[in-house]
């Protein structure tokens, strides 16, 4: 069940992270232009974005967290969060709906600051078989997904 407050703080994340990424640059850029409809747009888009993050639709959350990851975190080489990027309001969204952005699996560190515990937390869980081991090593992230949703059950 979403709460109101976590939607609040989606949203809030949301304003920030398109203003600070996206308009404060153009702001700069092209001083003479009025960025003020934009803004307002923003306001709005973001308690979209949060509505359909957090809501019932799970392909459309996952198409909307990736559509954000790519507009906000551009680059050549996928998307590779710092861990304590996950404890952010749009990163344990996006961990919860699409997973790691970039990965199937993921390390024991990853996977704790996906799920928000410690690294021994998710040695414990795979050891009993409640986060599935990555061939490659680490943990996969379905099982982390599955883990999470799990946990947001009534």
């Amino acid at each position: 069940m979403v709460t109101t407050s976590e939607h609040v703080d989606l949203r809030d994340d949301l304003i920030r992270l398109v203003t600070s990424r996206l308009l404060d640059p153009l702001e700069i850029l092209l001083p003479q232009a009025d960025l003020v409809g934009l803004r307002s747009s923003v306001e709005a888009d973001a308690e979209m974005w949060a509505a359909q993050l957090l809501g019932p639709d799970d392909a459309l959350a996952k198409q909307v967290a990736i559509r954000l990851m790519a507009v906000l975190y551009p680059g050549d080489a996928p998307f590779d969060p710092p861990d304590g990027w996950w404890a952010t309001p749009l990163g344990r969204v996006t961990a919860r709906r699409a997973g790691h952005p970039s990965k199937e699996g993921v390390s024991f560190g990853v996977a704790g600051a996906m799920l928000g515990i410690t690294r021994q937390g998710v040695h414990d869980l795979v050891s009993r078989h409640k986060l599935a081991r990555h061939p490659d090593g680490g943990v996969t992230v379905a099982s982390i997904r599955a883990r999470l949703d799990s946990r947001r059950e009534p």
